[in-house]
């Protein structure tokens, strides 16, 4: 069966930065065509549940309390890419929006909800390693 590397929090897993999760109703059909291979970057790259919001400004992660915690969102996505690797991974279910998981999305640094085309620390590496990405938006498009 084909593997589909998948954010835990879509899954219903309570490990967004809030404690709380995604959920997308009806995730489970996916089960019956992949192997899936739950991720969390943020939490792989040592970061807490519940923990600070955090936005991509310019080339560093920071979170609202001016922190830069860009090392650990390139330690989860360097994680997530090499289980990718070994696991022969095609296709990706992030989370949009996420600093970490954002496909089309990511909020601009400013921590005032304000959207901009862009991808996370960890989409950016799978894409640039031929991953194709998808969203909550789109993850139906996996079940043809």
């Amino acid at each position: 069966m084909e593997k589909l590397l998948i954010s835990s929090c879509l899954l219903g897993n309570n490990v967004k930065y809030n404690g709380k999760n995604n959920y997308i109703f009806g995730i489970e059909k996916l089960k019956e065509k992949y192997d899936l291979i739950v991720i969390c970057p943020e939490v792989m790259g040592g970061l807490s549940i519940p923990r600070i919001p955090s936005e991509i400004k310019g080339n560093k992660v920071i979170n609202k309390e001016l922190k830069d915690v860009t090392l650990e969102f390139e330690k989860g996505a360097k994680k997530v890419l090499d289980l990718a690797k070994k696991y022969n991974i095609k296709y990706a279910l992030l989370k949009d929006g996420s600093p970490s998981c954002a496909s089309s999305y990511i909020y601009d640094g400013s921590f005032n909800s304000i959207k901009i085309e862009g991808l996370g620390i960890t989409a950016f590496k799978l894409k640039e390693n031929n991953i194709k990405i998808y969203n909550e938006f789109n993850w139906k498009e996996l079940l043809k």
